[in-house]
């Protein structure tokens, strides 16, 4: 998991979206985020354009897509997350997708994460079930606490009785309800966790796109009979028996052979694959040495991909001036003939202090929190992209009613 930070103007959000029921118009809040941002870039040309839309009315943009809802100040993949991130203008919403003991799909990031992203070690039935039960830290020889609950651990209905929370924990807690707070955890707002199925009900309702990540197993596979292809396939089973077009769904995944058995066994939902690049972990890659890049974008063409997602750092590199600009990578992509996502803002270390994993090499441009407006400029209108995750949409959302619209 990369990192994250509630960043300065995480408080400055809107305050009556509804978190009940998806509201009749999605995407009718902008926040005071992207506006505390705009006030505080660098004078330019870019400002001056950004200033002037403060009144605008948002519209909901295939550009803006929800990372995980809007977890910047809502529990991710909760149905709260995703009403807040249509609220801020997400025309398409994320789904990360794992599995129960009863292999029912179900909406989160790891399916080992439950520890660190739901209410379960307070609930003594469920926590006694977790792959390692919670050990507490020992605070005399600085050993850290220890616990990993996973979705396969509980069946369906026992998941169903979770609740979400912030993402975070408490490496030095001596107890279950310590390590669940989390050392940047301000409040305790809570969410309700969703089946995959009930996600795609909600987006429907939500007049959302839906961008579902096939999440890698952390059990293996076959798991009771139910090998990978079986996975793949239950996913875009859901989208088929909810009746939803093939081209309101960009599904994911990080695994080449997913996205293959996609475009091979339901081509109608492989033309919007998306191969998220996650080259980063292979030893042999080099962002500057384009003779690493196995396989390569042509190479992916032709396999029929259409669409890859690299995160920030790959898309982007910096001029002689020190201004960014779209990079080699990004580039060839292009000329290849894919179509790129990016992937992710709003979610990084503060830009201040030079952005963290997903600003490596870009530090000599990025000096504010409030240059990730500059950041999302030169993704659409240098690199070309058609979307951008963000962990609170309104940003993107600002940018693309602004100056697109």
């Amino acid at each position: 998991m990369y990192p994250r930070l509630f960043t300065l103007f995480a408080a400055l959000l809107c305050s009556h979206c509804s978190l009940t029921t998806a509201p009749e118009n999605p995407g009718s809040e902008f926040s005071a985020r992207p506006l505390a941002l705009v006030n505080d870039m660098d004078a330019g040309e870019l400002k001056e354009k950004l200033s002037q839309c403060q009144n605008i009315s948002l519209s909901p943009s295939d550009m803006v897509i929800g990372h995980r809802g809007a977890p910047l100040h809502y529990p991710e993949h909760t149905r709260e997350s995703y009403i807040a991130a249509a609220n801020s203008g997400a025309g398409i919403l994320e789904c990360d997708v794992t599995f129960t003991s009863d292999k029912a799909l179900v909406c989160r990031h790891s399916q080992c994460d439950l520890h660190t992203t739901t209410d379960i070690l307070v609930k003594p039935e469920l926590a006694a079930k977790c792959s390692i039960p919670f050990t507490p830290a020992n605070p005399a020889d600085g050993t850290p606490a220890v616990v990993k609950c996973c979705s396969s651990d509980i069946t369906l209905a026992e998941f169903k009785t979770l609740r979400g929370k912030m993402d975070g924990y408490k490496a030095m807690a001596t107890t279950p309800q310590d390590y669940m707070r989390g050392p940047e955890q301000s409040h305790e707002r809570r969410g309700t966790l969703m089946t995959h199925a009930e996600s795609i009900e909600l987006f429907k309702a939500l007049g959302v796109k839906m961008t579902p990540e096939l999440k890698a197993a952390q059990v293996t596979m076959p798991y009771q009979g139910f090998s990978q292809a079986d996975y793949a396939a239950a996913l875009i089973t859901e989208y088929q028996v909810a009746d939803v077009p093939a081209n309101d769904v960009y599904p994911q995944s990080f695994n080449p052979q997913d996205v293959l058995f996609w475009i091979k066994h339901t081509p109608e939902f492989g033309q919007q694959a998306v191969m998220l690049n996650g080259r980063d972990k292979d030893p042999t890659f080099n962002i500057h040495e384009p003779t690493s890049w196995q396989p390569d974008h042509n190479s992916l063409k032709s396999m029929g991909i259409n669409i890859i997602a690299p995160p920030l750092w790959m898309l982007l590199s910096v001029d002689d001036q020190g201004r960014l600009k779209a990079s080699e990578y990004a580039r060839r992509a292009r000329a290849a003939g894919l179509n790129i996502i990016a992937w992710t803002v709003e979610r990084s270390g503060s830009l201040t202090e030079g952005g963290g994993w997903y600003y490596q090499g870009l530090e000599a441009a990025i000096n504010n929190d409030c240059d990730v407006m500059q950041v999302i400029d030169t993704l659409i209108q240098n690199v070309g992209v058609i979307g951008i995750f963000s962990d609170w949409p309104a940003t993107v959302s600002y940018y693309e009613n602004c100056i697109r619209h």
